[in-house]
């Protein structure tokens, strides 16, 4: 982003003075920016066809005999002309480059590939035209050599551009799915208006079978929710009154009324596509790390190509002109990054793709490679390694009558220990009771009636206020406890606790298997996150912490030569996730914790963890094998170029 009070188009020129292209942002939908991207592939690919059909032409001429002799100088003169042609066609931005980088006193590989083809297209002509000042055994031209070079750049972009392409259509299918049109609820009455023209508070309904389109709340209605595509997790969720909806989910067999908070650009589904498309125009640090190399690779292959054109020159055979021309231009000829232009992009492309795949939404690629170093991964408690939401994890005294007293009363209830027991008794299908005269008591528990009956549900000194005296024995569990009296009888009680994610433990042995260090920071009391951790497999527990305090903590790690990653998913885990070197958000969390996060884990597994190490190391590999290949190629052939095998 650039911030300042300059004129946009003061901005867009310097920009192109400096050898590149811009245009003011425009928020533009995904089906319009992947027919650019669509479009940018076939031009990419169509010039890689065109320079590399020409350069095969050339090189079967070698072994055919297709074109006329070498001696013909009209004909390889026009040949000359139309290579030159097919050069500036498919590889004009090559040399434009290298022009802005000469005129910004730099050099870049763009540099480079002229110099390189520019040299070999200039051999030739010379071995067509003016041929006696070249030595009989070096009268060879490179025309192929030239277009084989900038088809294979090009193929490189237009590769580079389909793997964007691919990482898009996994976001892009979800676009598709939500519904140009909506019911809009106004005045009382429904409306069928344009998707585009809703705005925040708007009522929409949402009938059985269609998608969602906003993010927002449920306000009336009960449903269960496929939110597979967004997050990949299989079990449709259940949704009600209060519950949050994301737009591109399909809404299954009930009816919605949901009131918009997040509209166009700003659901979910839309940000996603914006992390997306940033990570993908970022670079890593390895890749900037070759940018740096290059700057100095370049003006040293001119220099030694320069240098050997000298030497042979001064001190090679008779025609000493000849060999010092042949030896300096093969020298720029070989070092032509072709190699190097691919070893990067086309890693960081497809594991960006793959990353959308598997439900990581990579904010900048430059953590790709961080990721791959974290030597510990500290998780928050609620709403990370739980659910953050209650469930029903035993209950004492209830049967089955009981049981449909207390769903009756809890149905009618908005409090997430009520939806805790309604979804414990749907589980075992009972039918809730018919209550009346239902009252919330803030802080305390609900009260009704069910026939003649008197009921009730809370906390025991809520229950005592009502009269209540006979309590069960002592839950030593820890865990929130729902009593259920009816008239002045204590029946049985519900023990609530914070459900702890399905996959939580199996994650946090799959990062110790790679040589992770896993570690708890949370705020809940120490008894509390000591039983949680013990559950999933954590030895080490920092509890009844600060936000302040989860900071300071990552700040000492990192002090002491950690690399951490952190994985939050509230307000309370921004600063720490900020401070971390990797910073994980669940897909659920608030907005502040998705945006202080790297990388985001879309759905409610913690597994995404270890798969973004695991994929951040091999892409990390992968290009590094690259690179080497790329520089092993330069530093082998070099010196071949520069004329080592003579003697011999």
């Amino acid at each position: 982003a650039v911030v300042g009070v300059t004129p946009v188009d003061e901005l867009i020129e310097a920009v192109r003075k400096a050898g590149y292209e811009a245009k003011p942002f425009e928020n533009v939908s995904l089906t319009e920016q992947d027919e650019a991207i669509r479009r940018a592939f076939a031009l990419s690919a169509g010039k890689s066809a065109l320079a590399l059909a020409g350069g095969l032409l050339l090189m079967a001429d070698m072994y055919l005999s297709l074109l006329p002799g070498i001696g013909n100088n009209i004909a390889w003169s026009l040949i000359g002309l139309v290579v030159l042609a097919i050069m500036f066609l498919t590889g004009g931005h090559f040399f434009r480059g290298a022009l802005a980088a000469l005129q910004n006193r730099t050099a870049t590989m763009d540099t480079l590939i002229a110099l390189g083809t520019g040299t070999a297209w200039v051999y030739s002509m010379t071995v067509v035209l003016i041929p006696d000042v070249l030595p009989a055994e070096s009268r060879h031209q490179f025309f192929e050599a030239a277009l084989f070079v900038i088809g294979f750049v090009n193929l490189g972009k237009a590769l580079e551009t389909h793997a964007r392409s691919r990482a898009s259509l996994a976001i892009q299918r979800l676009f598709d799915l939500t519904p140009k049109f909506v019911t809009r609820i106004s005045g009382g009455a429904d409306e069928l208006v344009p998707v585009e023209v809703l705005v925040h508070g708007d009522e929409v309904r949402v009938k059985p079978g269609d998608c969602l389109p906003v993010d927002g709340e449920v306000i009336d209605g009960y449903s269960s929710v496929d939110e597979s595509m967004l997050t990949g997790e299989s079990e449709a969720l259940l949704k009600q009154s209060g519950s949050i909806v994301r737009a591109g989910t399909v809404n299954l067999d009930g009816s919605l009324i949901i009131r918009a908070e997040g509209v166009g650009a700003e659901t979910l589904l839309a940000g996603m596509v914006r992390l997306i498309t940033e990570a993908q125009n970022s670079k890593p640090r390895i890749a900037r790390l070759v940018d740096q190399i290059s700057a100095v690779f370049v003006p040293a292959v001119i220099l030694l190509a320069i240098l050997t054109a000298t030497l042979w020159a001064l001190y090679g055979p008779e025609p000493v002109l000849s060999y010092s021309l042949v030896t300096g231009m093969s020298v720029l000829i070989i070092a032509c990054p072709c190699a190097l232009g691919l070893a990067i992009p086309m890693s960081v492309m497809v594991g960006l793709g793959r990353a959308a795949t598997d439900g990581l939404l990579v904010r900048n690629s430059e953590v790709l490679q961080t990721a791959a170093n974290l030597t510990m991964v500290v998780l928050d408690k609620t709403g990370t390694i739980t659910r953050g939401e209650p469930v029903v994890v035993r209950s004492e005294g209830v049967d089955e009558k009981s049981l449909s007293l207390a769903l009756g009363l809890e149905i009618l209830s908005e409090h997430p220990l009520a939806k805790a027991i309604v979804d414990y008794g749907m589980d075992k299908n009972i039918s809730a009771a018919d209550v009346t005269g239902f009252e919330s008591h803030v802080g305390g528990g609900v009260t009704g009636r069910v026939g003649t009956q008197n009921v009730a549900l809370g906390s025991e000194v809520f229950l005592r206020l009502h009269g209540a005296e006979n309590f069960p024995l002592p839950v030593k569990d820890v865990g929130s406890v729902v009593y259920l009296m009816i008239e002045q009888d204590v029946v049985g009680y519900f023990l609530l606790q914070d459900a702890i994610r399905e996959d939580a433990a199996a994650a946090v042995a799959e990062m110790k298997e790679k040589g992770v260090r896993v570690v708890m920071l949370s705020g809940d009391r120490r008894e509390v996150a000591a039983q949680v951790a013990e559950k999933v497999g954590i030895e080490e527990v920092f509890a009844g912490l600060l936000p302040e305090d989860k900071l300071g903590q990552i700040r000492l790690w990192q002090s002491q030569g950690e690399i951490v990653g952190m994985v939050g998913d509230g307000i309370n885990d921004a600063a720490a996730l900020s401070a971390a070197d990797v910073g994980f958000a669940m897909g659920e969390g608030t907005d502040i914790a998705m945006e202080s996060a790297d990388i985001t884990l879309l759905g409610e597994s913690l597994g995404g963890i270890a798969r973004s190490i695991y994929l951040s190391r091999r892409i990390v590999r992968n290009i590094r094998q690259n690179l080497i290949a790329a520089f092993a190629y330069n530093i082998l052939l070099i010196p071949v170029a520069a004329g080592i095998l003579f003697p011999f």
